[in-house]
This record gives C-alpha cells, structure tokens and sequence, in this order.
C-alpha cells in the first residue's frame, strides 16, 4: 500500500508568508516560502524529497501523484531499535528573502530555513503477489 506523504497546505504551512518589521528609519520587509519538504520514512536511505506541501490523501488508490513512499519492510523492533515503529522526520525547508531600508541603504538578501517535525508508523504486515510458474 503506497504512503501519501503531506503538509497541510495551507498560507502558513507553505507560504507565502510575509512580515514588515520597522526600527526608527530602518524597514524590512521578509517573505517566507516552501522550497520543499524532505522526508526521512525511517530504514536507512529511505528518502524522498518533495517540490511542495504534497497533495493529501482523501481515500483515493494507488500512489500519491507527488509525493508518497511505499514501505519493503515491516518496522520490527530490531530494526527500529525497539520501538516497533518507523521515526518519519518531515523536515520543510523554507526560502526567505527579505529586503529594505537601512541606515538610508537598501538592503535585502536571501536565506534558508529548515523546520522538521517527526512523528512515527508502524508497519506491520507487507504483502506481495508472485505470478509465473512454479518450478
């Protein structure tokens, strides 16, 4: 069963998010957007990096036609260091870029920020059909 991964998407939880601060002369303007959203689903090198907030999942089949992972091991306790649940780490990695006024100069520039949240998944049961023949 694929995994729809998502955020919700909503102004602040992907953005455009803008905000004027203002000190005597000095003005800056900073405005915040989702770049994308890297997931950590747990097994070692299971990543998936997505372009946006996702598109959640309403009871539809098959996988997530942007961002979504489908499991090839059940989350046992030896491999989850006891826990018997896979640790999901969503990290948003957000663009802001901010401009103004100064001492009389404009000044503006551009940053990264990485906010994550983690929660976790049991896996308990993966299926797979074989078909062919039986030797």
């Amino acid at each position: 069963m694929p995994v729809w991964l998502w955020i919700q998407d909503d102004a602040a939880a992907a953005g455009p998010v803008s905000a004027t601060a203002a000190a005597g002369a000095a003005r800056v303007t900073a405005t915040a957007r989702l770049a994308r959203v890297e997931w950590s689903m747990g097994p070692p090198g299971a990543l998936v990096s997505c372009d946006g907030p996702g598109t959640p999942w309403a009871g539809q089949s098959g996988p997530s036609p942007d961002c979504g992972y489908v499991y090839e091991q059940r989350s046992l306790p030896e491999r989850t260091s006891g826990t018997g649940a896979w640790e999901i780490v969503a990290t948003a990695v957000w663009t802001v870029a901010w401009s103004g006024v100064s001492g009389g100069e404009p000044v503006d520039g551009q940053e990264t920020v990485e906010v994550p949240a983690t929660t976790t998944l049991e896996i308990g049961e993966i299926q797979m059909l074989v078909t062919g023949e039986a030797r």
